[in-house]
């Protein structure tokens, strides 16, 4: 076997690792995460949630892969949705749908390629990929355009859900842009290591930037020999 096809086999099991809802969608993990996309539907009775960002507080507490399973629970709903990573300073959403990232949401915002082209079909059904794209040189200022504004009213007309992935709160301002035009947000924390003083600070840079929290995720909390999730719902 060659260097190559050793990654490639790397990247193969990691992916069906971290997306347990595709892969093992009868385990009790899948069916948290059915319980948050519930949550999710319900947490508005004004108006249907259609763009939803996850976040966390610093990096390593899990919202990559949460968006990911996220996303699988609700295209496996019957929803058409579109995967949108929103990280464009370390993304990961190729990585873990084995997807090529040559071209993605920073081709779309600079005009080098139209929506459409730049997303890619999953063998999920009814589930789109936009990754990253080129990592540029100024992913705030990008985020922030009239293009990504653009980009938002275009990805409704063809999508039913969006969710994007977002870099940590405590690290860079690119989520407070993203919660400012996103009609909800997804808190991910880490039971044991996510710092209470972090998680408040957290919570006041997206309260101050407009930003909805939808909810908590409570991750990598140990019950019953599982690492099971848990949706907070907030007010």
């Amino acid at each position: 076997m060659t260097a190559s096809n050793k990654i490639s086999k790397k990247r193969l099991l990691d992916s069906k690792r971290k997306l347990i809802t595709k892969y093992d969608p009868k385990s009790p993990i899948s069916e948290q995460y059915r319980t948050i996309r519930t949550n999710i539907l319900f947490s508005s009775v004004d108006e249907e949630i259609r763009t939803i960002m996850v976040t966390s507080s610093g990096p390593g507490e899990g919202k990559s892969t949460t968006t990911a399973n996220l996303a699988v629970v609700f295209a496996q709903q019957g929803k058409s949705v579109l995967l949108v990573d929103a990280d464009l300073r370390k993304p990961t959403v190729h990585y873990t749908f084995n997807t090529l990232n040559t071209s993605g949401l920073t081709s779309v915002l600079t005009n080098q390629m139209p929506l459409m082209e730049a997303v890619q079909a999953h063998d999920e059904k009814n589930l789109f990929i936009l990754s990253s794209g080129p990592v540029p040189p100024n992913p705030s200022e990008l985020l922030s355009s009239r293009a990504m504004k653009h980009f938002m009213e275009q990805a409704l007309e063809e999508f039913d859900v969006i969710l994007f992935d977002t870099p940590p709160v405590l690290a860079v301002t690119d989520a407070q842009i993203l919660a400012n035009i996103c009609q909800g947000s997804v808190l991910v924390v880490s039971s044991g290591s996510t710092e209470k003083d972090s998680l408040i600070k957290t919570k006041e840079l997206l309260s101050a930037s407009n930003g909805k929290i939808l909810g908590v995720v409570l991750n990598n909390k140990k019950q019953d020999k599982h690492n099971n999730y848990y949706y907070y719902g907030t007010n």
